[in-house]
């Protein structure tokens, strides 16, 4: 059966109906009837164009991540680091959090979950990353052989996950400023 084609506000309208529900009723709880009802579609086609209920949710995260880390290039890693925490929200990053905990728990018992978040965003995020961190090695800012190197992307989710469950606030963009300077960039001899 074709795709139908959206045009690109009615995409970002459904996107964000879905991200709305998310932080609502959370993964369980979301349904495919719900989002047509509240963006005044059909089930039908919305299966059309995303397939299934992981796919709709891993494309309406993915939608609503703006920037594209391999496009950062400042010409130093701390630049880039600066230049990607100048791009980020408080108030956005405190609903991608929200939305993040919500659906930890979901991907570990629904593997197409899992599968289209890991697609959709989570290796795109750690693609970018990377290039950002091979550029600061081709620079020659950061040793190749640094041990901390295959870390950076767990060190920056440590970050979302630690400091809710350990001092209960939410991770903006002064806490990540710190914890790069603190954490990220000596680990990395920067």
């Amino acid at each position: 059966m074709a795709r139908t084609r959206l045009t690109p506000e009615r995409e970002s309208e459904l996107h964000a109906a879905v991200l709305d529900l998310l932080r609502e009723v959370g993964y369980d709880a979301l349904t495919m009837d719900a989002v047509a009802a509240r963006t005044h579609s059909s089930k039908a086609t919305l299966y059309r164009q995303w397939g299934s209920k992981p796919e709709l949710v891993a494309r309406a995260l993915r939608a609503n991540k703006p920037a594209h880390l391999s496009e950062i290039d400042t010409g130093s890693l701390r630049g880039d680091f600066e230049l990607m925490l100048e791009r980020t929200d408080d108030c956005q990053m405190e609903k991608d959090s929200a939305l993040m905990r919500g659906l930890a728990h979901a991907v570990h018992t629904n593997p197409d979950l899992h599968k289209a978040l890991r697609e959709l965003l989570i290796e795109p995020e750690m693609n970018g990353i990377e290039d950002v961190v091979r550029r600061a090695v081709r620079r020659g800012e950061v040793g190749a052989d640094n041990p901390a190197l295959k870390l950076v992307p767990h060190m920056l989710i440590g970050a979302f996950i630690a400091r809710p469950l350990i001092e209960d606030q939410p991770v903006d963009r002064a806490f990540l400023s710190a914890y790069v300077n603190a954490v990220v960039l000596p680990s990395l001899g920067v």
